[in-house]
């Protein structure tokens, strides 16, 4: 009987349609698996089940996860952080070499309800809430973000993510509420994509997606593989800036969520 396993185009581009047909006809597909984002069992004759390659520089490796942790995707490594992924895979101990510091980026995402791009930087850090120390990704475009069509002045890109889930943030003490839909993709430990529900109910599709795996620091990993779950928080460009310092962070969240100039949401982690 055929496996219900999701192929998308970029996994099929890489490993050939020979070998996607086969896999779809059920040949090389395993009926159970152990899903390599939540690590829980998996079985591909009765959920859907989507195939997630990594690629290294010489070598790739072919695993499996439920289509509702992650979509079918392919996700660059490199040589070296690949056998990370596959120790991910097998659920053996091991961890992937990141630096110290948890740096910022600027990559680009697609707007919820948009069909463009936008620059957003995106900087890794640890807040405390609720007496505890949680782990958080704040977004900040590049530039005002209007509608597409709109010629009216300011900026949308508050209201855009208000109008998909995300709340306003009046007190950085308080948990965000959770986002249905939304996660945090993180393989061989490093950062890959902010994940969005699709259209209509289909698979998520990458809001946020790095130009190039981002490496997080240890107390950020921990602190996620702890909690399951990561803050988002989104603030209009200049609101935040990028802090050398969490607490300058922290400090700087506090003031554009008292000027309302901050909205978060919480999202379950998706790999390891």
């Amino acid at each position: 009987m055929p496996r219900m396993l999701d192929v998308s185009d970029d996994v099929r581009a890489e490993i050939g349609d020979e070998e996607a047909d086969r896999l779809l006809a059920g040949g090389n597909a395993p009926g159970n698996y152990d899903c390599t984002s939540c690590r829980t069992p998996g079985d591909s004759d009765q959920e859907r089940t989507s195939t997630v390659l990594f690629v290294g520089e010489e070598t790739a490796v072919l695993a499996f996860a439920h289509a509702s942790c992650i979509p079918s995707q392919v996700v660059p490594v490199s040589e070296e952080q690949l056998q990370g992924a596959v120790r991910s895979i097998t659920g053996e101990d091991g961890r992937a070499a990141e630096p110290a510091g948890p740096p910022p980026a600027t990559p680009f995402a697609a707007l919820p309800g948009e069909h463009r791009q936008a620059t957003l930087g995106v900087t890794c850090g640890l807040v405390l809430v609720e007496n505890d120390l949680r782990p958080a990704l704040v977004v900040e475009p590049a530039g005002p973000i209007a509608r597409p069509g709109s010629t009216e002045p300011g900026d949308a890109f508050l209201p855009l993510l208000l109008e998909h889930g995300f709340a306003p943030v009046a007190d950085m003490a308080v948990l965000p509420s959770p986002n249905p839909g939304w996660s945090v993709l993180l393989a061989a430990g490093q950062l890959h994509a902010i994940l969005q529900p699709g259209a209509d109910g289909g698979q998520p599709s990458s809001w946020w997606q790095a130009h190039q795996p981002l490496p997080v620091s240890d107390g950020w990993r921990a602190a996620a593989a702890k909690a399951r779950t990561v803050l988002v928080y989104a603030a209009p460009v200049g609101a935040v800036g990028h802090q050398p310092r969490e607490d300058l962070m922290r400090e700087a969240m506090e003031k554009a969520a008292a000027e309302d100039r901050l909205v978060a949401a919480s999202m379950p982690l998706a790999g390891t």
